[in-house]
């Protein structure tokens, strides 16, 4: 196996498990904790993010190599990669009115909190950061959305069952999802410590 595989295997394998954005990192909290009520809710807003960091990683990408660095301007990185962040989460806001109104009446006002959503900027910024080229940056992104995706997914399958559990007065609602959310994060810290090729 080539060394470029391998490091496409470990990039495929760290974002989504030891390098998690919301469990690891703590990125996205806001609509890890607000659309995670339910388990088909969570599956659209974890895929809606998968598909806006995939681009967003390709786009941010193109903008920095093609743009940024070579006019000396890696300083405006932040405010050029939210600007792009910030028009797909447009695009792809219109596209689930038109064509999946039950999911953008589900998300509501977490579909526009995408574009501020540190996850997304936050696989910008790393694509950056790590020297990544395209294809690492586009996979790094995609795993990255799909680690987000198993994050939310787990923590809305446990939400509902915990919805409906018999437990004291006082853990109810946010209070054990706070304790179910940190039990989650300290199963993929274990992870973190996996040295990928």
């Amino acid at each position: 196996m080539s060394a470029y595989v391998q490091s496409l295997l470990g990039i495929l394998i760290s974002a989504i498990i030891s390098e998690n954005f919301i469990l690891v990192k703590f990125y996205g909290i806001c609509p890890f904790m607000g659309v995670s009520k339910k388990t088909d809710t969570a599956l659209g807003m974890g895929m809606a993010v998968t598909f806006v960091m995939g681009i967003a990683s390709a786009a941010c990408w193109a903008v920095d190599n093609l743009i940024l660095i070579p006019l000396g301007l890696e300083y405006m990185q932040t405010v050029a990669f939210i600007l792009v962040i910030a028009a797909l989460v447009q695009v792809v806001e219109m596209f689930l009115k038109k064509f999946v109104p039950a999911l953008y009446q589900a998300l509501g006002i977490y579909l526009p909190l995408i574009t501020t959503n540190c996850a997304v900027l936050g696989v910008a910024l790393v694509n950056a950061q790590n020297g990544y080229d395209f294809l690492q940056s586009v996979v790094y992104g995609v795993t990255g959305g799909l680690g987000f995706t198993l994050a939310i997914v787990l923590f809305a399958s446990v939400r509902e069952r915990t919805d409906k559990s018999d437990c004291p007065k006082s853990f109810e609602g946010f209070p054990l999802a706070l304790i179910a959310a940190g039990l989650l994060a300290m199963a993929f810290m274990g992870f973190s410590g996996l040295k990928i090729f």
